[in-house]
């Protein structure tokens, strides 16, 4: 079950990272002046995407386990914000809105990869 598991995770983050990579990059170079606070905030959130493949692929349960708490705290607050405050970010994040621009991956991705961190100790 974890090792099926582990595959869904590393499928789906990698998928994730590269979406959040390629937008990101795309916003960065067009129109970085616009929403330098959001555009900064996806390159960083694709970069953690990628810190929680290598955790998952390396099974380090205790830096996934890091990873997934601090990436969950992200989208729970970034989402809150988004609906409480909208007007703090001039444009979407990968974390806006708790990820509905993204099918709401990036918060189920963290309580399924936590979820395989308990189920594979």
């Amino acid at each position: 079950m974890t090792v099926g598991l582990s595959r869904i995770l590393l499928i789906g983050y990698t998928v994730l990272a590269l979406a959040a990579t390629g937008r990101s990059a795309y916003e960065i170079l067009t129109k970085f002046n616009h929403a330098p606070f959001a555009y900064t905030f996806s390159a960083v959130a694709a970069a953690h995407y990628f810190l929680a493949i290598l955790a998952i692929a390396r099974n380090w349960r205790g830096f996934a386990t890091f990873i997934m708490v601090v990436e969950l705290i992200g989208v729970l607050s970034v989402g809150m914000l988004t609906i409480f405050i909208p007007d703090l970010f001039k444009e979407n994040t990968v974390w806006s809105y708790f990820g509905v621009g993204y099918g709401y991956t990036p918060l189920l991705l963290p309580i399924i990869g936590l979820w395989w961190v308990w189920e594979s100790k």
